[in-house]
């Protein structure tokens, strides 16, 4: 029986769809199993008796030499970050670098001196299917704070941007404005040319004042319907009145017409309203919306395409 038992493990080894690879106390090779001919390329008669970085150069000095020096002279296993060491030896697929999960463990074999095996597995289904996800999830990511319209930043995330912004400006003591954006007479604009033009209109709109914002903090959104809203950090009133009239100015420089538009320009146009938390008297996010909503009105009042400011109280 016990002449059976080494003939019977080799063929164990070579026939489990894994790398099995047993090095003796010297680091040579005394087992390659036939996985790891298939993917190496390297026969058995070309590694067996051979230095083991003599056969992979490329791992001397690395993570899977400090692992086989651990389990050979400290007794001590080892598995590999596949964060850190996504493919450490050279095995293919079709000519496609495998991704590989690799376990160096300590070998007590009687009497004679410490060996240890490597065992090397193929994780590239398992990573292609982690990245899928990550992909997927920043895909749905995208989708829950984008409108599915214009592509920008929707309601949720203007939600989201607002209360960290808001947070921010109370702990730093800056200033934080808010812009209200609203296209002028656009019901008018929908009747006259019809849903698909008042899309159009809305995609042109907000991607030409979304460019205009040169900061990563800065945020342009879509608040509903018609009406957009800009989040602009650490912007006092001053700043934000001229942000704004340059908005009001672009919209206009599109010359999209608006035969409805009672502006003599008969041009698409914007009405803005802003409102500025100063430094000195911090409000709730709330009162800082309530502003600026207020503040667009104003400007609607007076006579549209037209800029107000208000404070919050």
């Amino acid at each position: 029986m016990t002449s059976l038992r080494l003939p019977l493990l080799e063929s164990v080894f070579c026939a489990v769809s894994l790398g099995a690879i047993v090095l003796d106390s010297e680091r040579r090779i005394v087992l390659w199993n036939s996985w790891m001919v298939k993917h190496s390329g390297l026969s058995h008669e070309q590694v067996l008796g051979r230095d083991f970085f003599d056969v992979c150069p490329d791992l001397r000095g690395g993570r899977v030499d400090a692992a086989i020096q651990h389990a050979l002279y400290n007794n001590f296993p080892s598995l590999l970050s596949q964060t850190l060491n996504k493919a450490p030896f050279a095995l293919f697929v079709r000519e496609e670098r495998i991704q590989q999960a690799v376990e160096v463990t300590p070998i007590a074999v009687d009497a004679a001196p410490r060996h240890c095996l490597i065992q090397v597995s193929d994780v590239s289904i398992a990573v292609t299917r982690e990245k899928l996800l990550r992909e997927q999830a920043m895909v749905l990511r995208s989708q829950t704070f984008a409108d599915g319209l214009t592509g920008i930043a929707n309601r949720r995330h203007f939600d989201v941007a607002m209360e960290k912004e808001h947070r921010r400006a109370k702990r730093g003591g800056t200033p934080l404005s808010l812009l209200m954006i609203d296209i002028d007479h656009f019901k008018a604009y929908n009747d006259h040319y019809g849903h698909q033009k008042g899309d159009q209109c809305l995609i042109q709109v907000a991607a030409a004042l979304a460019e205009m914002l040169k900061r990563p903090c800065d945020l342009m959104a879509r608040y509903g319907g018609e009406e957009f809203a800009m989040i602009l950090p650490e912007t006092d009133v001053e700043q934000a009145m001229l942000m704004a009239e340059a908005i009001r100015a672009r919209a206009q420089e599109l010359a999209i017409p608006h035969e409805r538009n009672t502006d003599a320009s008969q041009l698409v146009t914007v009405s803005i309203g802003i409102a500025t938390q100063r430094v000195d008297a911090p409000v709730e996010i709330d009162a800082l919306i309530g502003a600026a909503d207020r503040a667009l009105y104003q400007a609607k009042r007076n006579g549209r395409n037209l800029i107000a400011s208000m404070l919050p109280a």
